[in-house]
């Protein structure tokens, strides 16, 4: 069966840097695109970032300039190199192997993802800013 499993949330000061990773078996990780969602508190989940199967990457404007997604895909590893980090940045991270072109910039939790199939997801991450 299909797992994605996250790891590096941890709680860090403003301006500090985290890296985010998340592993996945039990899918053909190069044909999937590579996202990660966060859901903050009181919040809808948002797409922060996406790794493409065609190469091409997204950053929302939030992190647009300081978050850097990367992937490995002989690791099936996908990466979110956090910088500058702000408190605003606090929320669950999610990643998400999602089929080519499906990309919802936001989803009341990661669970509605389950509308697109063949998508799946994690189990989250906690990153806590302060």
């Amino acid at each position: 069966h299909v797992q994605l499993v996250e790891s590096g949330g941890d709680s860090v000061q403003a301006g500090g840097s985290l890296r985010l990773s998340c592993t996945a078996s039990g899918l053909p990780f190069g044909d999937f695109d590579m996202a990660w969602y966060r859901q903050a508190s009181g919040h809808e989940c948002e797409l922060v970032s996406n790794a493409r199967s065609d190469g091409t990457t997204y950053y929302s404007s939030a992190v647009k300039d300081r978050f850097i997604v990367s992937r490995e895909n002989d690791r099936n590893t996908v990466y979110l190199q956090m910088n500058t980090l702000s408190p605003a940045d606090t929320a669950v991270y999610y990643c998400a192997a999602l089929p080519r072109g499906r990309e919802p910039i936001t989803l009341r939790s990661i669970q509605y993802l389950e509308i697109i199939p063949g998508a799946n997801w994690g189990q989250g991450t906690q990153v806590t800013v302060s």
